[in-house]
């Protein structure tokens, strides 16, 4: 399936390009920059990025299921991504920003 229509980079490109970097060293964090350099592009409109996440992560849980052979050892990366807080919400809900107040705004 076609990931990156920009760059013209498939699923199977990225599971390849992934699967890679763990044979390199199974413990290291594989980030969509790390994946378009490894495949000699660059992002352009990055709207990919959040579709090549999700097949970091699920190509990386299967690398190291095979790799330890025992899922009970292993910790579920998409569950301890949703238990962490939302650092920017407050951001995007109207906290402060480079603690400016709202009342002291010129103009």
């Amino acid at each position: 399936m076609l990931v990156c229509q920009c760059n013209l980079i498939t699923t199977k490109d990225i599971e390849d390009i992934v699967v890679g970097i763990l044979d390199e060293d199974p413990w290291q964090l594989v980030v969509p920059a790390r994946v378009y350099k490894e495949a000699g592009k660059r992002g352009q409109c990055c709207g990919c990025v959040p579709n090549i996440v999700d097949i970091i992560q699920k190509v990386t849980e299967n690398y190291h299921l095979m790799l330890e052979g025992n899922a009970a050892n292993l910790v579920d990366v998409r569950t301890r991504l949703k238990g962490l807080p939302k650092s920017t919400s407050r951001m995007r809900n109207g906290g402060d920003h480079e603690r400016q107040r709202k009342s002291h705004r010129a103009a």
